[in-house]
């Protein structure tokens, strides 16, 4: 009885081991150098999946529970330039394979200007919600990758999405803030691995620090689908996502100093390891600190940055990563220049000089600002995976700035009369906010799913999205008057007694917002996709203890890519945004006006040439609100422009306009970044601005051009020079208001001067050491290009002056 026990019980194992080998199938082999030499902690990865592994010390590597299909090996490890192998898996089979690596010398590196070649940029899921590369989205992605962060030596978001076509600067608000604009709308928002930082509508942007950045991601247009209603002035321009750095489960790291104008100081570091013997844990940990850099007399910098993550693969088909991202800055305002013009009627911007500041030495803005982010990753099978993440932001920010007004005009004693040079000068708080923003994302992800013939690709899931918003106001306090053109009038230190500054108000609110969202991407024939998504959001805000009744929206997405040949595909898509306004936005009889819809139209061109190294876009876009909610001003008893307490219905406000880029490696040395856009953005059949007038900011051309040549051969090996240039056209400082209607405090039928368009070119020289050492000098605005930033008629900002800094790197 025993043995027929036995017996049985080993024909059950047997037959479990037979069907486990059945059901699964495997991929296991060895990493090795040329000679034959065991690679140790090389990553092992499966192409367009997130099985992954790490070697052992003798360079072995093992995945097993993988289905059938075919798959890409690829080995990654420093110092080595990746292999990739194609390996076909029946049920049941364990392939065994050997890559081999060679060393890297001097060629092309894995990362182009755009990032991977043929793969998904790190976690641009967080705002498209879909796993797939920016070539096969129907709407326009733009991404910038470290590699290119690093060559130009960009120290500022701005500097970075400059190399996006039609992405341009709003205002810098003192140089303190990176306001961004795309498409004719002001200040689109602005994203750190896909969670809202600084949560202003008004599109105000924030600085960060560029050491922690792997990418930065731009995607134009509507972004309702993905990311809710468009309740941001930029909503639907766009979204810039900053996405910090992470660990790749690589040895190494570099240590650099920056030096250049004005006393920039800026040591910085990046190290990741592999810590467990397992491979299954990395660690990743960079930094900065920063000191100078201001070129105005009197104006100071300093901060300080670190980012730490880790990732865990606990198996093949698991992921999770953790990280934290902290920025610490003070840096001065600058109150700008003014402009001369009397009654504001043309461009007569003084060109201050640079060792001349209107501000005072106290005028500083202070940011602490934090983020968190937890991401989890888990493949069902080869074809379904589900994503959860959860983002948190914490934004800290107060500033003491000054603010001018100009002198009421006095012929008779030679004020303001022919220029206006006579300003009384006060200081107040700016912008002060405790701003805390969480997000939590969770999705089904199906890819190349298949229902009879057709393929699908798509996502369902959920979000929530909360904001804690602390904003206290304080009294302004006049100080003194001064001349603009007398050094001797402009004091830079506050007087002796200036008293404390008064609280006068605090505003506490709270806002909730749900989503549920469907994309589907359908594979009809080889060449043929269609598009469809559909989003349902919830809206709900409370503040000053009164909560606003719940909105709820839909709003769809939907579209075609052909492809026409391997390469090249054609895409055409509709979507439509929101922007929900609470019941307190009532006409004149005290009747709510409802929520704001945006219509966008969008077509294009993109094509992938030589192996993918290099991208052609061309994208039309049209972007349409008919239903604008603008606030009612009047002219009270004292001659100020105050609000009238309700809004009215604006007309069609309708951007359009064509975007080109060109991006990659054109050559085998040569990678070029080259973009050029066309805006018109104009009011039509309007109740308050001039019919056929433009948004004020918004330029009619932008143009971006980058070209980086590396030397592979001869005396000057391991050279490399990059020269490149930005224009920015020229724009209205305002918008243009018809006759007899108010418009915070615009003057009526006045036709808007036009900031001055400007070319900035800049250059570098790099020299690659063959062991460790780097070396890089930067040339900024080597023409001393004089051009301006401005919001309406204050912060008019001067770009910074020619400029140059040295990099030294060394690399672990």
């Amino acid at each position: 009885m025993n043995k027929s026990n036995t017996l049985l019980m080993l024909c059950i194992l047997f037959t479990q081991l037979v069907w486990a080998q059945h059901r699964h199938a495997g991929i296991k082999g060895h990493v090795l150098q040329e000679n034959g030499e065991a690679i140790a902690a090389a990553s092992v990865v499966l192409e367009d999946t997130r099985f992954g592994t790490i070697t052992n010390e003798n360079g072995f590597f093992d995945m097993h529970k993988l289905s059938e299909g075919r798959y890409l090996v690829r080995a990654i490890s420093i110092g080595f330039e990746s292999k990739t192998i194609q390996v076909q898996l029946e049920r049941g089979e364990t392939e065994e394979v050997t890559l081999r690596l060679t060393v890297k010398t001097n060629a092309v590196a894995e990362i182009e200007v755009f990032g991977e070649r043929d793969k998904q940029p790190e976690k641009l899921d967080a705002i498209t919600r879909l796993p797939l590369k920016p070539s096969e989205q129907i709407q326009s992605i733009s991404v910038i990758s470290e590699r290119l962060i690093e060559q130009q030596g960009a120290l500022t978001v701005i500097e970075g999405v400059r190399n996006v076509p039609g992405v341009y600067t709003y205002a810098t608000f003192g140089g303190v803030r990176e306001s961004i604009s795309s498409r004719g709308f002001r200040g689109i928002p602005t994203l750190k691995n896909g969670v809202r930082v600084m949560t202003d509508f008004r599109g105000g942007g924030f600085s960060t620090d560029m050491q922690g950045v792997e990418s930065i991601q731009v995607l134009k247009g509507a972004s309702s689908i993905t990311m809710g209603a468009a309740t941001d002035l930029g909503g639907p321009g766009g979204i810039v996502n900053i996405v910090t750095k992470t660990p790749k489960f690589e040895n190494g790291g570099t240590v650099s100093l920056r030096a250049g104008s004005w006393g920039l100081v800026r040591p910085a570091f990046d190290v990741q390891r592999v810590v467990n013997d397992s491979k299954t844990l990395s660690v990743r940990l960079n930094g900065s600190y920063e000191n100078g850099g201001k070129f105005r007399n009197h104006m100071r910098n300093e901060s300080f940055y670190i980012n730490p993550s880790i990732e865990w693969r606990p198996n093949a088909r698991s992921t999770l990563t953790l990280e934290m991202d902290y920025f610490d800055e003070e840096q001065s305002i600058d109150v700008g220049t003014v402009n001369l013009s009397v009654g504001n009627l043309k461009n007569e911007i003084y060109d201050l000089p640079s060792n001349r500041f209107l501000g005072f030495e106290s005028d500083l803005t202070d940011v602490r600002h934090s983020t968190y982010a937890a991401r989890f990753r888990h493949n069902l099978n080869n074809n379904l995976y589900i994503r959860a993440a959860a983002f948190h932001s914490d934004y800290d920010a107060d500033a003491i700035k000054s603010n001018l007004s100009a002198v009421k005009q006095d012929v008779a004693n030679d004020i303001n009369g022919n220029q206006v040079n006579w300003y009384n000068r006060s200081i107040a708080h700016n912008s002060t906010r405790d701003d805390k923003s969480t997000v939590l994302q969770f999705d089904l992800i199906g890819r190349k799913v298949k229902t009879g013939s057709i393929l699908h690709t798509f996502q369902a899931g959920v979000d929530y999205r909360y904001i804690d918003l602390y904003q206290p106001s304080y009294n302004s306090i006049a100080i003194d008057r001064i001349n603009v053109f007398d050094p001797a009038t402009v004091s830079n230190s506050l007087p002796e007694g200036v008293p404390a500054f008064e609280l006068t108000r605090e505003n506490q609110s709270y806002d909730h917002r749900f989503g549920a969202t469907f994309q589907d991407v359908i594979q009809l024939t080889k060449w043929a996709r269609v598009y469809g998504g559909v989003r349902y959001s919830t809206n709900k805000t409370s503040a000053g203890g009164e909560t606003s009744e719940s909105s709820d929206f839909w709003n769809p997405l939907a579209g075609v890519m052909f492809m026409v040949k391997d390469n090249i595909n054609i895409f055409g898509s509709y979507t439509n945004s929101s922007n929900p306004r609470s019941a307190a936005v009532v006409d004149v009889n005290r009747k709510a006006l409802g929520a704001e819809r945006i219509d966008q139209l969008e077509a294009g061109l993109k094509t992938e040439w030589f192996n993918n190294r290099l991208r052609f876009n061309l994208t039309l876009f049209q972007i349409n609100n008919k239903d604008m909610n603008l606030e009612v001003f009047r002219v009270d008893d004292t001659g100020a422009v105050v609000a009238a307490g309700y809004y009215t219905k604006g007309g069609n406000d309708e951007r359009k306009g064509v975007e080109v880029e060109l991006t990659g490696r054109l050559l085998k040395n040569l990678e070029l970044v080259t973009g050029y856009a066309y805006i018109d953005a104009q009011y039509k059949e309007h109740t308050t601005f001039v019919q056929g007038s433009a948004p004020n900011n918004t330029p009619k051309h932008t143009f971006n051009a980058w070209a980086n040549y590396s030397f592979k051969e001869g005396i000057a090996r391991w050279l490399n020079l990059g020269l490149g240039a930005y224009y920015l056209g020229e724009r209205p400082y305002n918008d243009w208001t018809l006759d007899g209607v108010q418009y915070h405090a615009i003057a009526p039928d006045t036709a808007p001067w036009y900031n001055k368009a400007y070319t900035i070119l800049n250059a570098q020289v790099g020299y690659e050491f063959e062991k460790h050492w780097g070396v890089r000098v930067l040339l900024n605005n080597i023409l001393d290009e004089m051009g301006y930033d401005a919001y309406r008629s204050n912060f008019i900002d001067r770009i910074q002056p020619r400029n140059f800094s040295g990099v030294v790197t060394y690399r672990l």
